[in-house]
């Protein structure tokens, strides 16, 4: 078996929603979900939650900067629960998120908009997820969307480029578990599609690597994918270690320059961080 992979990881679905930590109490405060990180050699996330003062708090936290640890922060458009299922048609998230740009964070301005949920396609139609994918596009926001690949097309019909120059991650990849094929297809539909890898159906298989379809995906497109812990129960959070080890396992299956894209690479570069890599403790 391969030895696996060592070096620094991006991790590009992160949560700290209000269950973790309310901003006074919780099972996971920002000392221990930081001091997984470290253990993990996770030197950059993209912090998304719900609500968005989880994403502040890691920005605004000391220990992140002194820990050599990159917060490139996105806004949410998630107040509550209720928001998952109704915010592509309420103007109020509209504003939210024009409010949210405004302000900024204290790692600097939010870098993105998401994650969100379409639980039905056809949503993707809605008027503010209309507007949502054209400000970013217009504003070099990139997205994260949890959504099938009927709404990728749908989704991206709305940016001013029909896709051509939107920056999108793919949460899951299609959680739903589109063909390998159809992934494919979409990739190159779609220069700015990122496929981020947490929950992806049929991704793994025996020895814990890369089954041979998807592995063969990840040499074609070595730029296109990276890696997420996607921490959105508690319980993401409690085995936070090994599930970045799981990634390591079947990153090293991969040849090393292909390994270190997908873990850092990718998201590296698109957020303006060091290729290589951070050095330090």
């Amino acid at each position: 078996m391969a030895a696996g992979y060592t070096g620094p990881l991006f991790d590009a679905h992160l949560h700290y929603n209000d269950e973790a930590w309310d901003g006074k109490a919780g099972p996971h405060p920002p000392a221990d979900v930081l001091a997984r990180m470290k253990a993990s050699q996770v030197r950059g996330i993209l912090a998304n939650s719900r609500p968005n003062a989880g994403s502040l708090a890691l920005a605004g936290l000391p220990q992140m900067r002194e820990a050599g640890i990159t917060v490139v922060p996105f806004v949410r458009l998630y107040r509550n629960r209720a928001d998952y299922s109704t915010w592509f048609a309420d103007e109020t998230i509209h504003t939210m998120v024009l409010d949210e740009l405004a302000r900024g964070t204290p790692a600097g301005p939010y870098r993105g908009i998401g994650e969100f949920h379409l639980y039905d396609s056809a949503n993707a139609n809605g008027p503010v997820a209309q507007k949502l994918m054209a400000l970013a596009e217009q504003r070099s926001l990139v997205v994260l969307a949890h959504v099938d690949d009927v709404a990728i097309d749908l989704l991206m019909a709305h940016t001013p480029s029909q896709g051509r120059s939107m920056q999108l991650i793919w949460a899951h990849t299609g959680i739903g578990g589109a063909p390998v094929e159809r992934v494919d297809a979409l990739m190159a539909r779609y220069p700015g599609l990122l496929g981020e890898l947490s929950y992806r159906p049929g991704l793994v298989c025996e020895n814990d690597q890369l089954c041979p379809a998807w592995s063969a995906l990840l040499l074609k497109y070595p730029d296109r994918f990276v890696i997420g812990s996607d921490t959105w129960v508690n319980q993401r959070w409690q085995y936070y270690e090994s599930l970045m080890q799981g990634y390591r396992t079947w990153l090293g299956g991969l040849p090393p320059d292909v390994a270190q894209k997908v873990a850092w690479g990718n998201a590296a570069r698109l957020f303006g961080l060091p290729a290589r890599g951070p050095s330090g403790p």
